[in-house]
């Protein structure tokens, strides 16, 4: 039976997996969620037993029910397989009384990664079954953009178009997407920041005009972003490895409950793990670490979401992010799935800026989530205290997550990696002491003090031309995107 998956908004709106990854978005404005998640129950001694192939393709299986087993066979081999630097695919590794979960071993080094090489694998199926071609239009705070276009290279059928705040991501993340090739890749810096982005790019999914011009040209607009429930089940995986480490290292015993600390921007990787957690996965607490834009602790801690504040440009750039696209799937589940409810709160958002959820819903919430924030002064701190005491140099985004985790009792705890510390190699150093002329410079300088060599793709970018150089206004996005259609033909 096809698992069929609604909109938050609206369970009438029902589609099959395949179509949820193809469509990104629901038409509505909500996104895609499969109602019975919660009554899938994984098999933890199975998971301890298997590899980390065998078991994505354990938990997709339950997951995308119109895809074979043969299907999603082929997509994880086709996306892991000699893709990740480490054979483990996301290693785990203890930094003090920490659990750090490392991933960034993928081709750019960052989390994006574990998903981004099995959704275009995931679509490229998908579009078998339709003859039809797709246009991607994804908003980035920085490695989403270049994790998507490396995962999207020339696939057959498919278009991508990213979209990144000018000057507001990392010198490292900016020569990553400004240098990538592929002739169905273009890369747009908008004047703006992140949410301008990505609120202008569910505004155009819902253009009826665009999508008009889309559907006469045999071309469906979908999106790489975390709203695409293809990327966030394959975050699900990891979790599920983390727990299996633990458990063959002898940490826990089998059904044992564990804390994970997740850096969260746009709530996406976070909820791959409450995910697991509704699947049977023994966990105390998620731990939601935040930057100085600390839109998600303010909510935990007040049940009021309000993005009516400063935007602050932070040594994470990843994270900065005020509007937190994946917490309407957690406020569908945490109201017992009660789309009317959170169709009403998204509305707020969308026309005053905020809403604020009742105490029964913050209760249900509050019970497994809990969070903080972390200032660029802190951030730093960490980055130091980690290295002198340890030996390990953490990105700083991961040192948010980390310090989030130190601040609270429960034992053990993961802390998710989310990037490798060569991606923003200048902050780290400074955060070490050490000054720096450029990011080359860092670079260099970073290597005789982590543990690991330069990943190699980071080294290359270097020497690699410019290929895309075109900076918009927000306004101007849906013309580039009518453009790239046009260019599918």
């Amino acid at each position: 039976m096809e698992n069929q998956y609604v909109s938050t908004r609206d369970p009438k709106c029902a589609v099959s997996a395949k179509q949820a990854i193809l469509k990104g978005i629901a038409p509505d404005g909500g996104l895609f969620v499969w109602p019975d998640v919660d009554k899938v129950r994984v098999d933890l001694e199975k998971i301890v037993d298997n590899g980390y192939l065998d078991n994505a393709v354990y938990i997709l299986n339950a997951l995308l029910g119109d895809y074979s087993e043969a299907e999603l066979r082929a997509c994880v081999d086709n996306a892991y397989k000699n893709s990740f630097a480490s054979p483990a695919i996301t290693p785990l590794r203890a930094v003090g009384d920490i659990h750090v979960l490392e991933l960034f071993h993928g081709p750019t080094s960052a989390f994006k990664d574990v998903a981004l090489t099995l959704l275009p694998q995931l679509m490229s199926t998908a579009l078998k079954t339709t003859g039809q071609k797709a246009m991607i239009m994804t908003a980035t705070s920085g490695d989403t953009g270049k994790a998507a276009m490396a995962g999207f290279q020339d696939v057959d059928n498919i278009a991508i178009e990213v979209f990144y705040p000018h000057n507001k991501v990392s010198a490292m993340q900016y020569r990553q997407m400004a240098t990538q090739e592929g002739n169905n890749v273009k890369v747009f810096a908008i004047e703006g920041n992140f949410d301008d982005a990505q609120t202008k790019v569910k505004e155009l999914f819902m253009d009826e005009d665009l999508n008009a011009e889309a559907a006469r040209q045999g071309v469906m607009l979908t999106s790489a972003n975390s709203i695409n429930v293809g990327r966030l089940v394959p975050q699900i995986v990891y979790y599920f490895e983390a727990y299996k480490d633990l458990v063959r290292e002898g940490v826990v015993a089998l059904g044992d409950k564990v804390s994970f600390s997740v850096p969260t921007g746009n709530f996406g990787d976070v909820l791959a793990g409450y995910y697991a957690s509704m699947m049977g996965l023994p966990v105390e607490k998620f731990y939601v670490a935040s930057n100085s834009n600390k839109v998600l602790t303010d909510f935990l801690k007040t049940g009021v979401y309000d993005k009516n504040r400063a935007f602050v440009q932070t040594i994470s750039p990843s994270m900065d992010i005020l509007v937190s696209s994946n917490l309407e799937r957690l406020l569908y589940y945490m109201t017992g799935k009660d789309s009317a409810k959170v169709a009403r709160w998204m509305d707020e958002l969308k026309t005053q800026g905020r809403y604020t959820v009742d105490d029964a819903t913050l209760a249900r919430i509050r019970s497994l989530f809990d969070g903080d924030f972390v200032t660029d002064e802190q951030t730093k701190e960490t980055i130091q205290s980690v290295y002198e005491t340890t030996g390990i140099v953490l990105d700083p985004h991961t040192a948010i997550g980390y310090r989030v985790a130190r601040s609270h009792p429960e034992r053990p705890v993961v802390a998710l990696a989310t990037a490798s510390p060569y991606k923003f190699s200048m902050d780290v150093l400074d955060a070490l002491g050490t000054a720096s002329v450029d990011e080359w410079d860092a670079l260099r300088k970073l290597e005789t003090v982590c543990q690991d060599a330069i990943p190699a793709p980071l080294a290359a970018l270097e020497t690699k031309p410019i290929r895309h150089h075109d900076v918009i206004e927000v306004g101007q996005m849906k013309e580039v995107v009518r453009q790239g259609l046009e260019a599918l033909l």
